[in-house]
């Protein structure tokens, strides 16, 4: 199956985008400026059609308004960020909410659909899909939020804007924990990242290719997209063996990666653009702070030298 023809899109690579640098993140408030965003733009604009957003933040907003502004030419996925409405006990690191903090996740929540919504119709041009939260019902996550809320959201979602609307989540629940879900999406998106389940490189291609074709074949007849897809190229050694991750590898999993998709017209969204040394502890060498094809300074990894 094409996804591009199934989802009625031109073909083209697609990348997540989260331009936050040093002494920014989401969680202080602190956002790329309009300068910023617009230089990041620049950079990506020759070599990625599509971009992934995963929250309508003024992050988000300022993205949109330097597209629309500039006369860029990315269409964008715009994701809401749901917060958890109940809480998971199962998850490794062990985020506990109070009622209240749960209670007000929920109002919050109901305000970033909202937004979506706003957003999608206020820029029609640019947005080609939404979608209704991001790794929210997977076993580990500490932002939980039940199956039926997920639903009620999607279906806001497409009550209230004309773009096709989906769920962007780990593979691993779409196999049966999400069933009631599919038929409420216009398409599937299923995260894969085969290093962080203890893959080394030469595993890795066909781990992937497993993880899309295992809910591809569940689900016949409903696109499938492939919203994150990365490598590390730094590790401490939590989650993920140091041995595993370098650029070179981040080079061959981008190459094999890019050269599959295309091949079988699948969407396929890089994660990341940018590394981000905002998320996790203040270790450095923490990997989630190093999935980007470029340094938080924008200098290119190997992957991209070439390039750029």
């Amino acid at each position: 199956m094409d996804v591009f023809l199934e989802l009625g899109i031109p073909k083209g690579k697609a990348i997540c985008y989260s331009g936050y640098r040093h002494g920014q993140s989401p969680d202080s408030g602190v956002y790329p400026t309009y300068q910023q965003i617009r230089e990041d733009l620049l950079m990506l604009q020759n070599h990625w059609a599509y971009l992934r957003l995963y929250d309508c933040s003024k992050h988000a907003e300022r993205v949109l308004k330097v597209i629309d502004k500039e006369n860029l030419n990315f269409k964008v996925m715009l994701g809401a960020y749901i917060g958890a409405e109940l809480n998971n006990f199962g998850c490794p690191w062990g985020t506990i909410f109070t009622e209240e903090e749960l209670k007000k996740n929920t109002k919050e929540n109901l305000k970033q659909i909202k937004k979506l919504i706003r957003l999608a119709n206020q820029y029609p041009h640019i947005i080609f899909s939404l979608s209704a939260g991001n790794e929210a019902t997977v076993d580990w996550t500490d932002h939980y939020v039940p199956v039926h809320k997920v639903i009620s959201y999607v279906r806001m979602v497409k009550k209230g804007a004309k773009q096709p609307v989906t769920f962007c989540e780990n593979y691993i629940p779409w196999y049966d924990k999400l069933k009631s879900l599919v038929d409420e999406v216009d398409f599937i998106s299923i995260h894969t990242y085969p290093v962080w389940e203890y893959k080394n490189i030469h595993e890795a291609m066909e781990y992937t290719k497993q993880n899309y074709n295992g809910i591809a074949d569940r689900y016949p007849g409903k696109p499938v997209v492939i919203t994150e897809a990365g490598w590390a190229t730094n590790s401490n050694g939590r989650g993920i063996n140091p041995e595993n991750v370098s650029q070179e590898f981040q080079a061959i999993y981008y190459n094999d990666l890019i050269q599959w998709s295309t091949k079988e017209g699948i969407l396929t969204f890089w994660f990341e653009a940018f590394d981000e040394p905002w998320k996790g502890s203040q270790e450095v060498l923490e990997p989630e702070k190093h999935w980007g094809l470029f340094t938080v300074n924008r200098k290119p990894k190997i992957v991209m030298q070439k390039v750029f």
